[in-house]
């Protein structure tokens, strides 16, 4: 059995500091594939690069107090921050589309707070500091702040969502608007950052609506970023959870071959890196050794970290997965697949993975994912699948395609097709 270990953010903090190791600084990597050094999908959110302090205008505290006034009819508070709220209904965000030199762009359906309290007048869904959850902090400059903040709607009922879809809004899957994001676009990056730690926080408020020591009623406290048993002779304060997974490409000993793999759930022909929840009581190089004996019989001897990439696109019991990833380095070449965790396991060479990384369509299939965002705004919703989007020019099916840009997998064999992986390796064996 694989038990889900919980980090808290402390911990989590730590385990990202990994990747501040002095190597990753070094000249000797100046020439490493571009994607090594731009930040993962849902990392690098722009509204929480830094707490604010207590007595700024725009921290949790101070923009809670400035809620309950608005609440209340004040809305004449001076040096106020503008509110900006994102609606949430079943773990997606509201979002809307437009055009952009011809092409259409998603983007994220922020709500003034005047906006959300009128569509919300007449749902089952109160705005009230009960509902609201902080999510950061912006300057637009000249002295004026934006605070943000994230709502489930879910409760709310079709109504809300056909008068918003009036005003060409419509509520996407978190993984679609993945794939629809240009990974070089560094605002649109952000926005899906926030859309990433939002759906965290939300899906993790439904989740712990209850005290696991005592039964009673969890309350929102520190403006939604953390929750506390209502219960007087309990009290206890819980944090939102971070569920570590690791995630490692096999090499072989000739450093020539990369062990991948399929799992039923993939679309045709796509093949991946292993990964697997770490179990309590073990390190992260023990998970990588363990996961890989479990599902292939193959055995692992030296474990070298790569980064990391906040994964909140899994099921809501596990709204925020954080994956680290490594090389592994094979000690033996015969694979055992476990049938009932993957459906093959094989070993590829660097050529082979190379050619599949090459003539996998990544932006068509962002482009594509894209349009479909932006039909589902106007009120055509259009299906689509994914692994049609990764052909050959010819229009012929590739073989075989890797995960794409949004993925840390996609990262990770990228490097070792690249040489940076042999890099990593020998300045972590100079340590």
């Amino acid at each position: 059995m694989i038990f889900r270990l919980s980090f808290t953010n402390s911990a989590a903090t730590r385990l990202v500091s990994l990747s501040k190791f002095p190597i990753l600084r070094t000249p000797q990597f100046s020439t490493m594939s571009t994607n090594f050094f731009k930040s993962h999908a849902f990392a690098g959110n722009p509204i929480k690069l830094r707490t604010p302090k207590s007595t700024d205008p725009f921290s949790p505290p101070s923009a809670l107090k400035t809620l309950k006034n608005l609440l209340l009819g004040n809305t004449h508070e001076p040096h106020s921050p503008n509110f900006k709220i994102l609606p949430f209904r079943k773990g997606r965000p509201l979002a809307g589309s437009v055009r952009e030199s011809n092409e259409p762009n998603w983007h994220l359906g922020w709500l003034s707070f005047e906006d959300c309290k009128a569509f919300l007048e007449n749902s089952e869904v109160n705005l009230s500091e009960d509902t609201l959850v902080y999510l950061g902090s912006d300057s637009e400059g000249d002295g004026v702040y934006v605070v943000y903040w994230g709502i489930d709607v879910t409760e709310a009922g079709n109504g809300l969502v056909k008068e918003l879809g009036g005003k060409q809004f419509c509520f996407v899957e978190l993984r679609t608007l993945m794939v629809a994001t240009d990974w070089e676009n560094a605002s649109s990056m952000g926005q899906l950052a926030i859309a990433g730690h939002a759906r965290s926080l939300l899906e993790w408020h439904t989740a712990s609506r209850f005290c696991g020591f005592c039964g009673g009623k969890n309350i929102l406290i520190d403006a939604g970023r953390r929750k506390q048993c209502s219960n007087e002779l309990c009290k206890k304060k819980i944090y939102p959870r971070v569920d570590p997974v690791v995630i490692m490409l096999v090499i072989d000993k000739e450093n020539d071959r990369a062990l991948l793999s399929r799992q039923s759930r993939f679309v045709p022909r796509m093949w991946s890196c292993l990964a697997g929840f770490m179990e309590p009581g073990e390190s992260l190089e023990e998970a990588v050794r363990r996961e890989t004996w479990e599902e292939t019989g193959i055995e692992v001897g030296q474990v070298v970290y790569h980064s990391s990439q906040p994964w909140p696109v899994g099921p809501s019991s596990m709204p925020c997965q954080l994956m680290v990833g490594f090389f592994a380095y094979a000690k033996s070449l015969d694979i055992n697949v476990d049938k009932e965790e993957l459906e093959d396991a094989k070993w590829h060479s660097r050529e082979v993975v190379k050619k599949a990384l090459t003539i996998a369509e990544y932006k068509k299939a962002q482009k594509t994912a894209c349009g479909k965002v932006d039909q589902m705004c106007k009120g055509v919703e259009r299906g689509q699948s994914l692994s049609s989007d990764f052909n050959v020019e010819s229009g012929e099916l590739a073989p075989m395609f890797i995960p794409g840009p949004f993925a840390i997998a996609n990262h990770l064999i990228s490097s070792w097709v690249n040489g940076v992986e042999s890099q990593l390796a020998s300045s972590f064996s100079n340590l």
